[in-house]
């Protein structure tokens, strides 16, 4: 075969651990191929785990597919990388999706947003065009949009929990890989959740020295700026700093305004300091920092149900907005601001590790806190109907100790450990519903403070078998406690309102339990139930009535999930695929509260029954010398059975034709929950040699996303269209040099298509995605 390396056989497990340090990736009987892989051996095998001290004690597939013996294990060292990354994560049971840091660049994920763009059956939005993102996957996640309860799907940083999603903003670069991961969480580290979990792993301090500068230039003015550079301090001792910032990119016009929107204007900062004073521990010490002053995407309005006030007709890039000089006195920014953000997000954490010879203990402490502004347009037109402004102050501490056994090579593999958590928020909601005649026509605030606290325990216990079955089973207990203080809501010049303090407390078992089975040394079978607990909370935003605070329950999932992984011909083609069933009780969905003569508000409820079903596969191909392809593929359906709440169509109809609002409530069961049924997305990359010394690499990329209801049952204009966008990159550089060019493009097609909608007061509307893009990236490193 075309690009062997250097191979040699070693008996001994000296050698294997040394050439383990060494960063070379380790197979077993497996063919080898072109030396123009996907990924570098340390995105390959970095984070086929998500807990670091874990991914060290992972075995090469070599010992797993051989029942973990580790006496005369033959070892094959490759001078060259494998066709496919994260050879260790096939030989694990579950459905992770796997991204490396190559597959992001190429893929143009710069925010977590566009990790829906290489990953199945995910939905990953932002509210409202904002900065505030909310997760899904396989259909289970939650639209929160005050950001004042946990999310559905939690978020992770290099281990550290952010239940916060907002944090997350701002911290893609300088990344090792990513982790998407489906179903219940909680029962091997962190919080316990019914979602799954997005992990970003970030690159650590190196020991000897490495530096870089990627500057990336695109349509409409957009510039990205990366740098980093690591090495040593002292002995056992170096150090990380690693930094972005991006400006302009904004596509949107105003034509009323004549101003253009959503320029980017936001700068990061990480560093990292790891301290090994011996073979046995490991210290790491990061801080990070971000300042956040990037404008917001204005959403298109699609329906206007106040006959008064016809909604305007606009291009795709064009979009209305509006600015009051008394609603600029009340919030205390300049009379020039536009749709954006103003947000400080900083934070530290401290993760240390040490192997006591039987058993291994970690912990991580950390303290993340946001300080953000934010002022959106949320009617979408030029009218004074929706104008929102919200102050937050936010902190987040967190501990977690875990304990684990070290040998990766015993039968019997186990975790304790435990959580805990502590979120302090305060928030102001600023609104100008003067045009809104005769319902509102005023300003007025929102203002609460929230206390959030939780402790969880948990453990995980694994035994292989004979045969290469291995039995694994995990806990977790979860005690979460929440108030909604001191909230209050001033409509000025008019009233007044106080409202009662609000609590919830809730305790929670949930729990896996599954089998594995390593059929062949490259196909694992796998089954597993368990059961996902997430907190309740409270809807806090316009709040006019204290109905509108009573907190919402607890979700619980019980999911289902059969699967196999699989290198079918290896370093030719691999595919891995899942079903999978989720019997959901309380799940948290957007319903609405009808306020008599005032209008329908968004309000958090509990749909008492519902359940989602599908699959996903993953095929990654070497067909033909220098062509690889990736392609994955999600399909999910998911069904109401027993949920009853206001029909928002009907509702806002009989509004527009009569002035008067009158709730029509209607039974939700068997109705479609509105998941988007049907994602692909995928790669296919050409990759080769030229003028000898030379490398070039260039392929094409795609996304297809089904329809999906922004309102329960919702179809026509409560329904997002379908879309398809398409991508391609072209890379030349030197095969031993320090730098590369690339051009690429995305949405070469220069679709027209929906990201998200929203909807406040007066309208309902989308946020339009991004046009076509084309643009240049120089990358120096050494």
């Amino acid at each position: 075969m075309a690009g062997h390396g250097t191979v040699r056989t070693v008996q001994t497990r000296k050698l294997h651990l040394m050439v383990s340090a060494l960063g070379i990736t380790l197979t077993v009987g497996a063919p080898l191929f072109g030396a123009h892989a996907q990924s570098t051996p340390r995105d390959t095998e970095k984070g086929s785990h998500r807990h670091a001290p874990r991914a060290r004690r992972s075995v090469p597939h070599a010992v797993s597919g051989e029942g973990g013996s580790d006496a005369g294990e033959a070892i094959t060292v490759n001078s060259t990388r494998p066709a496919f990354s994260f050879s260790k994560a096939q030989h694990e049971a579950d459905s992770v999706t796997h991204i490396s840091a190559d597959t992001l660049v190429n893929r143009g994920v710069f925010d977590v947003k566009g990790l829906q763009r290489v990953a199945p059956n995910v939905t990953i939005q932002s509210m409202n065009g904002t900065g505030t993102t909310n997760f899904f996957i396989r259909g289970i996640g939650f639209n929160d949009f005050t950001q004042n309860n946990m999310s559905s799907v939690m978020t992770y940083i290099d281990d550290v929990a952010f239940p916060l999603s907002t944090m997350m903003s701002g911290q893609m670069f300088d990344l090792s890989n990513v982790d998407v991961t489906p179903g219940p969480v909680g029962f091997t580290h962190g919080m316990a959740d019914t979602g799954g979990e997005v992990s970003i792993h970030t690159n650590d301090p190196t020991s000897d020295w490495h530096g870089g500068v990627t500057e990336d230039i695109a349509s409409y003015a957009r510039s990205r700026t990366d740098l980093f550079i690591s090495g040593p301090i002292a002995r056992n001792l170096s150090f990380r700093i690693a930094g972005q910032t991006v400006h302009g990119g904004g596509w949107q016009y105003d034509p009323q305004n004549h101003t253009h929107l959503g320029n980017a204007n936001d700068g990061a900062l990480r560093a990292k300091i790891k301290w090994t004073p011996d073979a046995h521990t490991t210290i790491k010490l990061t801080g990070h920092w971000m300042q956040d002053d990037d404008q917001v995407v204005t959403g298109r309005p699609m329906l206007g149900f106040v006959a008064s006030q016809p909604i305007p007709k606009l291009g795709y890039q064009q979009a209305q907005w509006s600015l009051r000089p008394q609603f600029v006195q009340m919030i205390g920014r300049s009379a020039s601001l536009m749709p954006s953000e103003h947000n400080t997000l900083w934070g530290a954490d401290l993760n240390m590790s040490h192997d006591f010879g039987k058993v291994t203990l970690s912990t991580i402490s950390a303290y993340e806190t946001e300080r953000v502004g934010e002022f959106t347009d949320q009617d979408a037109t030029a009218l004074s109907t929706g104008d929102t402004y919200r102050n937050i102050v936010a902190n987040v501490f967190s501990q977690e100790v875990r304990l684990h056994n070290s040998s990766a090579s015993d039968r019997l593999q186990w975790d304790v450990g435990a959580f805990y958590n502590r979120t302090r928020m305060l928030q102001n909601y600023y609104f100008d519903f003067t045009d809104y005649l005769p319902q509102r026509g005023y300003l007025s605030e929102t203002a609460f403070r929230s206390t959030q606290q939780s402790i969880s325990e948990y453990g995980h216990i694994s035994y292989r078998l004979p045969y290469n079955v291995t039995l694994f089973g995990g806990l977790n207990h979860t005690l979460d406690q929440r108030a909604l203080i001191g909230l209050s809501t001033v409509h000025f010049g008019i009233n007044d309102k106080q409202f009662n303090n609000e609590s919830t407390l809730s305790a929670q078992v949930s729990g896996v339990l599954g089998v594995q089975w390593q059929a062949t040394k490259g196909t694992l079978l796998y089954f597993k139930a368990s059961k996902g607990f997430k907190p309740g909370g409270f809807t806090a935003n316009n709040t006019v009535s204290q109905a509108q605070l009573a907190p919402f329950e607890p979700e619980t999932v019980l999911a289902f999930e059969a699967g196999f992984k699989s290198d079918l011909i290896p370093n030719r083609l691999r595919l891995n695929a899942a079903a999978f069933y989720d019997d959901y009780h309380g799940q948290q969905v957007v319903g609405t509260f009808l306020v008599p003569n005032y209008g329908p508000l968004s309000q958090i409820v509990n749909a008492p029954k519902s359940e989602i079903w599908g699959f996903e596969t993953t095929i990654e191909a070497h067909p033909l010398p220098h062509v690889f392809l990736t392609q994955n593929l999600g399909w999910e359906r998911g069904t109401y059975q027993v949920f009853n709440n206001i029909d928002r169509g009907q509702t806002n109809a009989y509004f527009a034709k009569t002035g008067i609002w009158q709730g029509f409530y209607d039974s939700f069961a068997g109705v479609d929950s509105g998941i988007p049924k049907l994602t692909l997305n995928g790669e296919a990359d050409y990759r080769s040699d030229v003028f000898a010394r030379y490398n070039v690499e260039g392929g094409v990329d795609w996304m297809y996303r089904d329809s999906q209801a922004i309102t329960p049952g919702g179809v026509g204009v409560y329904r997002l269209p379908t879309y398809f966008l398409l991508g391609a990159h072209l890379t030349f550089r030197p095969k031993n040099g320090p730098w590369s060019v690339t051009a690429y493009a995305s949405n070469i097609l220069n679709r027209q298509y929906a990201e998200t909608a929203g909807n406040a007061s007066t309208t309902y509307f989308y946020i339009p995605g991004p046009p076509r893009f084309i643009g240049g990236r120089m990358s120096l490193t050494y």
